[in-house]
């Protein structure tokens, strides 16, 4: 992903109303941040515990959506869509999304289950656990990061979609 700046950041939101770009506050770590390492930013809002943003470096530029989460507290382990990594149930929260445009307006909203804590480019990086007699095929970690960035691609297009 390439490096911005945090108005570029501001600017990204397709789906956020004035007074939620107002309120917004940035990851604590954003001025660390290795843009080198994320196909996509993502993280949960300091300010509020029920909202997230994700941005994605699209092919015009960047593109970000604002979520809001409900609540995990379910004691059954769960799966998150974009990574594709099993949690634990209190580790995966449903997010929606409200919809960019007219369709936003009335309320139309798009949602999928996500890490709670929106860290899905860090736990695609970690290498699974192998049996004993168990071979790492080569590549198969690009191969989880590539699902996972086309994947956070769709759901925000599915934001992006006009529905009108």
């Amino acid at each position: 992903m390439r490096a911005l700046t945090e108005s570029d950041v501001r600017a990204s939101f397709i789906n956020a109303t004035d007074d939620e770009l107002r309120m917004i506050e940035m990851p604590h770590d954003f001025l660390l941040v290795d843009w080198d390492f994320h196909d996509f930013l993502a993280w949960r809002d300091p300010a509020s515990s029920k909202r997230g943003c994700i941005v994605i470096d699209a092919g015009e530029g960047p593109v970000g959506i604002v979520l809001r989460a409900s609540d995990p507290g379910r004691s059954r382990s769960g799966m998150c869509n974009i990574c594709q990594t099993m949690q634990p149930g209190n580790q995966v929260a449903l997010y929606s999304a409200r919809k960019a445009g007219p369709a936003g307006h009335r309320g139309d909203s798009v949602g999928t289950y996500i890490c709670a804590d929106l860290s899905c480019h860090e736990n695609v990086r970690l290498a699974h656990p192998l049996a004993p007699n168990e071979v790492r095929a080569a590549g198969q970690v690009d191969m989880r990061l590539d699902g996972t960035r086309r994947r956070m691609e769709r759901f925000v297009a599915r934001v992006q979609e006009d529905t009108d």
